[in-house]
């Protein structure tokens, strides 16, 4: 069995930015009776932690915080009263610890990982209560596996928990980012038909290499008016709506009569001018997506193997460049997930 040293390296951040996210010598946490300690293989960026980082809004931690919200790693030591896990198991953490299963609360929408309030997965080692942790699929490598959970569950929700896709519809997905790429990934696997729209046609194309996806560039086309063509008509069944802000009035004009939007999208601001009656025209219903439960994980780990679905990954970067890799996350360029990787991860398949 793996004995963990007394000290190890982890970095944490103040929300004054990329520059100042600090690496520190501390003590190795020990497993209280409910706790599994876990040797970090890697960890997967998110533009949330961005936000952490920098400090925007209500993301700024009041204190120092380890970041990172997404990772992967192996028991190394479990307290006395743990009975789900042993040394040598694969987990990840669910976003939100307390959401267990069944619908999002006011009490379990609290503390989610990686900051501002509770610690991240950017550190060598990391305590996670037994309840907290996920078992990883067992089909994906450290780095594969570490990239998963916060987009992947959201994806997952999205689509399977709450638009309910089924197989022949079609599913609108906007852009290229995390939560979009697993989206088309899952949406195939469940057998729909998939429309994916972005403003590179270099990523369209590559898109079009994950399987059989109809794609549009909304730089040079209108994406209602080529939906509506795809479709006969008639609008996808569901979209999945990445972007957000004004973005929202092309989804309304794309989704079909009665269909489903999937609301996600933050990355084109928090407030915009929607035309509301279109919610009444096209008697749609939207769900706002809030990452997704420890069962969603769990559905999705499963799903994963089942289907042999490998995420997307544009780069791997060792722990040593953890802020080059956020740069390049900040630059927005990325193609996939951004892996950081912790001493004695391994990657065994391709991204």
């Amino acid at each position: 069995m793996t004995v963990a040293p007394s000290t190890m390296r982890a970095w944490t951040t103040r929300g004054l930015g990329i520059d100042d996210l600090a690496e520190e010598t501390v003590p190795v946490p020990v497993p209280g009776p409910t706790d599994v300690l876990v040797r970090m293989s890697a960890v997967g960026l998110n533009y949330r932690d961005l936000l952490v980082v920098g400090g925007v809004d209500g993301w700024r931690p009041a204190a120092p915080v380890v970041p990172i919200s997404d990772g992967a790693g192996v028991v190394v030591a479990v307290g006395d009263a743990v009975t789900a896990w042993r040394p040598g198991d694969r987990v990840s953490a669910a976003f939100l610890p307390r959401w267990r299963s069944g619908p999002l609360t006011r009490e379990t929408y609290v503390a989610p990982v990686g900051g501002p309030v509770n610690r991240g997965m950017l550190a060598e080692y990391v305590l996670l209560d037994q309840d907290e942790a996920v078992r990883a699929p067992e089909t994906l490598d450290d780095v594969h596996a570490a990239v998963l959970p916060a987009a992947g569950v959201t994806a997952w929700h999205a689509l399977v928990r709450r638009s309910r896709v089924q197989a022949g519809e079609t599913v609108l997905v906007h852009g290229t980012g995390g939560v979009a790429l697993y989206a088309v990934q899952i949406a195939l696997a469940l057998g729909a038909r998939v429309i994916v729209t972005s403003g590179s046609d270099e990523k369209l194309a590559r898109l079009r290499e994950l399987g059989d996806v109809l794609t549009i560039n909304h730089r040079t086309a209108d994406v209602a008016a080529e939906v509506l063509a795809l479709t006969g008509g008639e609008g996808a069944d569901h979209v999945v709506e990445t972007v957000g802000g004004t973005n929202l009035n092309v989804s309304l004009a794309s989704v079909r009569i009665g269909g489903t939007i999937a609301f996600i999208g933050l990355i084109a601001g928090r407030a915009a001018e929607i035309n509301t009656y279109e919610f009444v025209t096209r008697n749609v219903t939207v769900h706002g997506i809030e990452t997704g439960s420890h069962e969603m994980f769990a559905e999705l780990a499963a799903f994963v193997d089942e289907h042999g679905i490998v995420p997307v990954l544009d780069s791997v970067h060792p722990v040593e460049d953890v802020r080059e890799a956020l740069r390049h996350l900040e630059h927005g360029a990325h193609f996939g997930k951004i892996a950081v990787t912790l001493p004695g991860s391994a990657v065994a398949l391709s991204g």
